[in-house]
C-alpha cells in the first residue's frame, strides 16, 4: 500500500497554516472560561516507560498560558493525569506507567511552580479517558455557564483527542454552544521508532505524523486547532 501524497501534503498545509488566537478573544469572558490540563506529570516528561522529550518540551509554552488566562480572570482549571492501579487494565495496551504513589504521576515543577497552583483542581484518572470512571461530569455539571474550554498536554492522539472529542460530541448531542480549542503549540505525542518498537515488543509510533493526523481529525470533528493563543 502506498499512500497518498497528496494528502500527506494536505495535512503539513493545515498545520502550517493554522490560525492563531488572541487571548482576549479567547478568554473575553473569563468566567465562561476553563482550561483542562492533562497528563504534564513526570511519567510523560522526564522519567519512566513513556517519558518523552516532545512532551516535555510543551511544558513552557503551556505554563505561560495558563499564566496568561489567571492573568485575565480565568480561575477555572483542571488537571486530569494518570494514577494508574498497580494491576491497571491499560497496561495490556501501555507498559506500566504513572503507577499511584509514584514519581511518574508527580505535576511537573513549571506547573507547581505556578502562584494560582493551589486553586487548580486536580482529577486523578485510570485510563486514557478523563470522563470514565472520575468526578469529572460532576465538575462539569457543577459548572454549567462554562462555554469556552481550551486544552493542553499530551498525547495529542491519545488523552488530549479522547477530552477534546468528549466535550465536542457531548454539547453537539445535547445542542449546548461551546467552544473546544487545542492550540497546537500546547499539545504533543510521543515517538517510538519502528526498530524500538519491534525490540520492546511494543506498538511503533510516529510522533510527528500521528499528531498532525490527529489535529486534522479533531478539525475535521468541529474542535478548534489553533497555532496558539497569544
Amino acid at each position: 500500500m502506498i499512500y497518498n501524497s497528496d494528502f500527506l501534503n494536505y495535512l503539513s498545509d493545515i498545520k502550517n497554516t493554522l490560525p492563531s488566537l488572541s487571548l482576549n478573544e479567547v478568554f473575553k469572558k473569563p468566567d465562561d472560561s476553563a482550561l483542562i490540563i492533562i497528563d504534564l506529570v513526570e511519567g510523560f516528561c522526564s522519567t519512566g516507560a513513556l517519558a518523552s522529550p516532545r512532551v516535555k518540551a510543551i511544558v513552557p509554552t503551556s505554563v505561560e498560558l495558563m499564566q496568561n488566562a489567571w492573568n485575565l480572570g480565568v480561575r477555572e482549571f483542571l488537571f486530569s493525569h494518570d494514577a494508574h492501579e498497580p494491576d491497571a487494565v491499560e497496561f495490556s495496551a501501555f507498559p506500566p506507567h504513572c503507577v499511584k504513589g509514584t514519581v511518574e504521576t508527580e505535576i511537573v515543577k513549571p506547573i507547581k511552580d505556578l502562584s494560582f497552583f493551589e486553586n487548580i483542581q486536580i482529577l486523578e484518572k485510570n485510563s486514557i479517558a478523563t470522563d470514565q470512571n472520575t468526578l469529572f461530569n460532576d465538575w462539569l455539571k457543577k459548572r454549567p455557564t462554562l462555554s469556552s474550554f481550551v486544552i493542553l498536554g499530551d498525547c495529542t492522539d491519545i488523552c488530549v483527542y479522547q477530552m477534546a472529542m468528549y466535550l465536542r460530541t457531548q454539547a453537539n448531542a445535547n445542542q449546548i454552544k461551546r467552544r473546544v480549542i487545542i492550540p497546537e503549540n500546547c499539545v504533543a505525542t510521543y515517538d517510538m521508532p519502528v526498530e524500538t518498537a519491534r525490540q520492546v515488543g511494543a506498538m511503533a509510533h510516529d510522533g510527528l505524523l500521528i499528531h498532525d493526523i490527529f489535529l486534522y481529525h479533531m478539525l475535521l470533528n468541529g474542535v478548534e486547532v489553533v497555532k496558539n493563543i497569544k
